[in-house]
């Protein structure tokens, strides 16, 4: 008998406000087709002023536990992957279990930046299999319009807001790859490349929040071969190969990553989710956002092999294979 990780709810939160590119036009020295052609974002949504992580974050719960047919006490774990959380502590974790009524069991955030989401897998997979925990909710939520630079148009343009959330229970398999759940993980960080992708301020170093700063083409290199490396890597450890692959679910960064991704992959685009035009980069949201947007439009369905992989600041990246 083996452990498994099994997803059985998914959800996702996006704020009211729908942000077109042609928004930046009036205070940058853009266009919707400039943003486009070098990013595929045609539009982002934006938290309102009193809207935050945490509550996004609540809400996409609450969908999440809905579809699993659970109640908030029924969940053991918490873990939220954030790089924009309310405060400095605590954690937007305890925050979401305070909002969901939760007066049971644990929670922490997880730090990944684009990343987060696929490192929370990776901590709530094992908590399963080890037995600490039952069931976790995992989510990915990010308000990064609160850390934008609306001056330089080569990142502001590219990131939005919102979350998504995933719950996981324990369900026993087989130990072979036909099995429901979480079949391999892979994860990496290389802390040399930090000055590719980083914000410019931290409580102990400038005392701010900061802004975030980015090389976009230097960064752009990277990702493709790293993206490409741990979604094998991880195929490999599951002993499945790219012919099996029903979904890729990649981090929503940018169309030409994506692309260039599931080409030396050798996958077809028509077998990777796309929500970067609706979305923009959502950092740790992403994955789940486009998760919960697959399985309501019914492309990912019971059965279906996917590999979710992500890259984020730090360097830090990674994959997961799953069997919905």
């Amino acid at each position: 008998m083996t452990i498994r990780a099994v997803p059985t709810g998914i959800g996702h939160y996006l704020p009211d406000r729908v942000v077109p590119n042609s928004e930046f036009e009036d205070t940058l020295d853009t266009s919707d087709e400039w943003i486009r052609s070098r990013s595929g974002i045609e539009r982002r949504h934006f938290a309102a002023e009193d809207e935050t992580t945490s509550q996004m974050a609540v809400k996409a719960a609450e969908r999440a536990l809905a579809m699993a047919e659970l109640k908030a006490d029924d969940i053991d774990a918490v873990i939220v992957a954030t790089s924009t959380p309310d405060l400095t502590f605590p954690s937007v974790g305890t925050m979401v279990q305070q909002g969901l009524g939760m007066t049971r069991g644990f929670a922490y955030d997880v730090q990944a930046v684009c990343a987060g989401f696929v490192f929370a897998l990776a901590n709530a997979n094992g908590m399963i299999l080890s037995g600490q925990a039952e069931r976790v909710l995992v989510i990915g939520a990010e308000t990064f319009s609160r850390i934008m630079d609306w001056e330089d148009r080569a990142t502001c343009v590219l990131f939005g807001d919102g979350a998504g959330a995933l719950v996981l229970e324990a369900r026993t398999g087989t130990g072979h790859s036909d099995d429901r759940g979480i079949l391999s993980v892979d994860l990496n960080s290389d802390g040399q490349y930090r000055d590719m992708l980083f914000v410019d301020g931290g409580v102990s170093s400038t005392g701010t929040s900061g802004k975030l700063r980015m090389q976009g083409n230097a960064l752009f290199r990277q990702a493709v071969e790293k993206l490409a490396s741990t979604a094998n890597a991880a195929l490999g450890k599951a002993n499945l190969g790219h012919d099996d692959v029903d979904w890729i679910v990649p981090h929503q960064a940018n169309i030409r990553i994506i692309q260039g991704t599931a080409k030396k992959l050798n996958v077809s685009m028509d077998k990777v989710i796309v929500t970067v035009q609706d979305h923009g980069n959502t950092s740790a949201a992403s994955i789940p956002l486009a998760l919960s947007v697959g399985v309501s439009e019914g492309k990912i369905t019971p059965g279906d092999l996917l590999v979710a992989e992500a890259i984020g600041g730090g360097l830090a990246w990674g994959a997961v294979v799953i069997r919905w």
